[in-house]
């Protein structure tokens, strides 16, 4: 993923891979990874131009990488001596930041090549300089390279770096410049333009069903949930009413920010049995300044850090969530605020409902991201990432892959399920979520062709890129393990799961974009794993209180030390038996917010994920499973001895 890369929302709509072929000289180490896989000897254009600009960001590995993976690893492994040994920010920095001398070392490197050093950070060096200083200092050629019918600057080979240096460079990330950036803009737009559900619709699943409707799959489909609220979420997965998040913060990073963030998240507490905001319950951490606000959509973003806050807060209702927004929704920015939780210890855990496509991933950036999970991991601060709402990612990108950051060794991904709550927020099953659509006839009297055609699901599969965690070994098939077609097992995601199907979603509250222009406030039902990922991040911070407030950082390791026990429900694609499919109804406004072009009538089939499929154990589309009534029972017993 080039750090130019624009990163999507996962509602509304990384691991280092092995090392490059590329040998350096024996007085310079090779940068691993710094030359894109799109920059192939058929897409060469020739020689980038001398007097062409670069600006790139040079990572600093440090004063011991090697022991800040292998610490990351023993903090989060409970058969580990050091487990639940987490080191503050500060003492993080002293053992394994990188010193002054190392900073240096290399920022003299830098000038001496010819670049301008343009910041020091924490964890990078920025620079600027033409592409000649570029390639003198990098030891590589940058050449113009096609792809996706444009074309974008690349190394020719993997950058390299002089010995002298002695391990202090971790990577460099802006040699590459796919894709282009849009100008800089300091506004942000006001809130997108409304959506609204028709309706009718169920209370509870089940609740509410048109009998003159055709059947489907032998039986009258229920229409689909009006969106489900923090009570029956917290019911499902387990909660107790003492079970609260207390003493517990919750991060949430997104691009941007909601201008009606703390208004909206108020009001929907109020409407739907949640409890109020105390003083300081709700904070933000937000850039000075914001950029590329066209390209990145940026009041697209204001729905999602909506739908992460008012998700925590319904689950967890008195931890604390911190709100870090990005500058942009480019990776440097992303970055930036993922580094600002670890640096200021401002969180436990982080909630994040964005990411791409693991093709679009370079591994460059995947260094710098796994540098900031592992400092997270030694300071007991655990990650979850959406595993991405297209399923295997064939229908959307032609090719069946993996979304990133989830995944990443480092982090939780989470997956996605059809929720079924009844009356009495009474669990009745899961389905792993993927939705097929097929419309009413305009007579009335069937549905089109079943199950339909494929509209969305749970991301999730194998890893091209990541090697098998530790963690995973002997829990995760290796039929999924080596879906690749290699001898060598990979990453498989997602780890866990929780409701994510628009189509049994949750209930959002927020401030929208009416037609005559007016800003008014309304609520609508939403899904996505961009919901899954905030809801297991609640039902985490409920886990950590029920520990007695000590953090669970990584959680990987201990989620998976449960797996095949009551802390789960193993969720499969038909729970109520393999001959018997399911659905909802839904009508929906053909103009997204009023019946004046007319209503449309669907059948929402569940459990359908593309390739993918949701069965007894282990599978890529929900993981171990999701949050039962045991899981918080397990942190009690913990806590007990």
């Amino acid at each position: 993923m080039a750090t130019a890369m624009p990163l999507a929302a996962g509602a509304l709509t990384l691991g280092i891979p092995a090392a490059q072929a590329d040998s350096a000289p024996h007085d310079r180490d090779t940068l691993s990874g710094t030359k894109p896989a799109w920059a192939t000897v058929t897409s060469d254009q020739g020689s980038t131009a001398d007097g062409n600009k670069v600006t790139a960001r040079v990572y600093l590995a440090g004063r011991d990488a090697k022991g800040l993976a292998d610490y990351a690893k023993a903090v989060a492994d409970p058969s580990s001596p050091s487990y639940g040994k987490y080191l503050t920010a500060r003492q993080t920095q002293a053992r394994f930041g990188p010193t002054r001398q190392q900073t240096a070392a290399v920022t003299a490197w830098l000038k001496g090549a010819g670049l301008t050093v343009t910041g020091h950070h924490q964890h990078y060096v920025t620079v600027s300089g033409e592409v000649a200083a570029a390639e003198k200092a990098f030891g590589t050629q940058l050449h113009n390279y096609r792809k996706g019918g444009k074309v974008y600057r690349a190394p020719s080979k993997a950058a390299t770096v002089p010995a002298s240096l002695n391990g202090a460079v971790l990577t460099v990330v802006g040699l590459d410049n796919a894709p282009k950036r849009a100008k800089h803009d300091e506004t942000l737009p006001p809130p997108g333009a409304v959506f609204k559900n028709a309706g009718p619709f169920s209370s509870y699943y089940g609740s509410r069903t048109n009998r003159s409707l055709p059947s489907a799959y032998g039986a009258k489909q229920p229409y689909a949930i009006k969106g489900y609220t923090g009570k029956q979420l917290r019911a499902a997965y387990g909660a107790k009413s003492r079970n609260t998040g207390k003493g517990v913060t919750v991060a949430i990073t997104d691009a941007f920010a909601s201008p009606t963030i703390a208004a909206d998240a108020a009001r929907y507490a109020k409407r739907n049995g949640d409890p109020g905001y105390a003083k300081g319950q709700l904070t933000q951490v937000l850039p000075a300044d914001y950029r590329y606000t066209e390209e990145c959509d940026a009041s697209g973003w204001y729905g999602e850090e909506t739908l992460d806050v008012e998700a925590v807060h319904a689950v967890a209702p008195a931890s604390d969530i911190v709100y870090v927004g990005g500058a942009s929704c480019t990776d440097d920015d992303l970055l930036d605020s993922l580094a600002k939780v670890v640096d200021n210890r401002l969180a436990d855990i982080v909630s994040n409902s964005w990411g791409d496509v693991e093709a679009n991933e370079t591994p460059d950036v995947a260094a710098a991201y796994d540098q900031i999970f592992q400092q997270g991991a030694v300071e007991g601060i655990g990650f979850y990432f959406s595993s991405g709402d297209s399923g295997d990612n064939v229908a959307s990108t032609g090719t069946k892959q993996v979304d990133t950051p989830a995944n990443s060794a480092w982090v939780t991904a989470v997956g996605g399920t059809s929720l079924a709550v009844g009356k009495g927020e009474t669990y009745q099953w899961e389905t792993g979520w993927g939705t097929t659509k097929t419309v009413l006839s305009a007579d009335g009297t069937s549905w089109g062709s079943l199950p339909g055609a494929y509209t969305s699901g749970a991301g999730g599969g194998t890893s091209k890129t990541v090697a098998l965690p530790f963690y995973q070994r002997g829990v995760v098939p290796d039929s999924l393990a080596l879906a690749n077609g290699g001898t060598t097992k990979q990453r498989v995601t997602p780890d866990i799961a929780a409701v994510a199907d628009p189509n049994t979603g949750f209930l959002v509250g927020q401030t929208q974009a009416f037609p005559d222009g007016s800003l008014q406030y309304s609520e609508y039902r939403i899904g996505g794993t961009s919901l899954a990922a905030p809801v297991i991040a609640g039902v985490q911070a409920l886990a950590q209180q029920a520990r007695g407030g000590q953090p669970i950082g990584f959680a990987n390791p201990s989620l998976y030390d449960r797996y095949g026990t009551s802390s789960y429900h193993d969720v499969t694609d038909h729970p109520l038996g393999a001959g018997v499919s399911l659905g909802v109804v839904r009508v929906d406004y053909i103009n997204t917010h009023d019946a004046g072009d007319g209503l449309v009538t669907s059948l929402r089939s569940l459990g359908r994920d593309s390739s993918l499929s949701a069965v007894v154990g282990y599978d890529d589309v929900t993981g171990v499973g999701t949050p039962a009534a045991g899981y918080l029972t397990s942190f009690d017993r913990h806590h007990r001895r």
